[in-house]
């Protein structure tokens, strides 16, 4: 979509896209990874290693109130014509859970650095994570209705006034709302990159439980049939993959949110939590591999990051070649 008196054609790309570099807001002492710091510092150090074959990392040390990447990072379009816009939304801690004030901050501070490429666009008076949405790059949006519609992020908007805004700052197309699915443990209200992501060819990979007695499986289940009528914009069904649900992982007697859907696609490659779980960790891979027959497919321990009740792709921000 163009922008009026603007003749470039904006979009939001898809992450399978080229990019130049890598996000990760690094673990330190006043977070709370301050009990587990050596083991998480471990775990960003192998995601960092597996990056820096393959693109530039930009690493962001404190201050910083967490290590969400993908939920205060800047959100990037891209042009025709070789250009970047950095959307800097508003990030207030997935609707004033936690203390958000410093990582709200970091877009503006790299960028006054000249640490990130592309025109700065101000848009703090919206609430939007990048956890939250996925683009297939064509015009098509997906979202879930359980975290963008939840409370303390942008009422007294409505569902209608979100999407039409959500359209005009994204240069979308169409939004499409995924009603159902959820994980035990997830503090994001339900964000789409632990449930469903947009792969190459109109494929979507999705979380999937099998298990009628998983507390999970409602909300899986409907969502599973949701998706089954979903349409691509040509009018065409999707190409449905259903990852497998990890065994449950208890950790100080609460069920963490393990997913295999939070994986990052970077250039060449695509790094995927695992979970020490050797039969579910192999299936999702080989599925993450069918929908990214071209990429070398690796494998990230997530054990540790998911005691804080995220995975891999929450922890990382990419930035699309321009």
């Amino acid at each position: 979509m163009k922008t009026q008196n603007d003749t470039r054609e904006w979009r939001l790309p898809a992450e399978w896209e080229p990019q130049w570099g890598v996000q990760l807001t690094w673990p330190h002492a006043n977070t709370d990874w301050a009990p587990m710091l050596d083991e998480i510092i471990a775990t960003y150090r192998e995601m960092a290693r597996e990056i820096e074959k393959r693109e530039e990392l930009l690493v962001v040390g404190e201050p910083s109130n967490d290590t969400w990447a993908r939920d205060h990072g800047f959100i990037t379009l891209v042009d025709d014509q070789g250009h970047a816009r950095l959307l800097d939304f508003c990030f207030n801690g997935w609707g004033e859970k936690f203390p958000a004030e410093l990582d709200n901050a970091i877009n503006r501070r790299l960028y006054d650095e000249g640490k990130v490429k592309g025109e700065y666009v101000d848009c703090l008076d919206f609430v939007l994570e990048g956890g939250s949405i996925e683009s297939d790059g064509k015009g098509t949006v997906f979202t879930t209705s359980c975290c963008l519609l939840a409370p303390h992020r942008n009422q007294p908007m409505t569902k209608e006034q979100i999407e039409e805004h959500l359209k005009q700052e994204l240069h979308a197309e169409r939004i499409v709302w995924i009603n159902h699915g959820s994980l035990t443990g997830d503090d994001t209200d339900g964000h789409i990159d632990t449930l469903v992501r947009i792969c190459p060819d109109d494929t979507l990979l999705y979380m999937g439980c099998d298990n009628p007695d998983d507390e999970q499986y409602a909300e899986l289940h409907l969502m599973e049939e949701e998706l089954k009528t979903f349409r691509t914009i040509e009018g065409k069904p999707y190409r449905l993959l259903k990852l497998p649900m990890p065994r449950p992982i208890i950790f100080e007697g609460e069920r963490l949110p393990a997913t295999y859907a939070n994986f990052l696609v970077i250039n060449g490659a695509v790094l995927c939590p695992t979970y020490a779980q050797p039969d579910l960790d192999a299936e999702a891979l080989r599925l993450i591999g069918e929908a990214f027959p071209e990429r070398e497919i690796v494998g990230i321990d997530c054990r540790s990051i998911i005691k804080q009740h995220g995975s891999l792709h929450c922890c990382t921000m990419q930035y699309p070649s321009v």
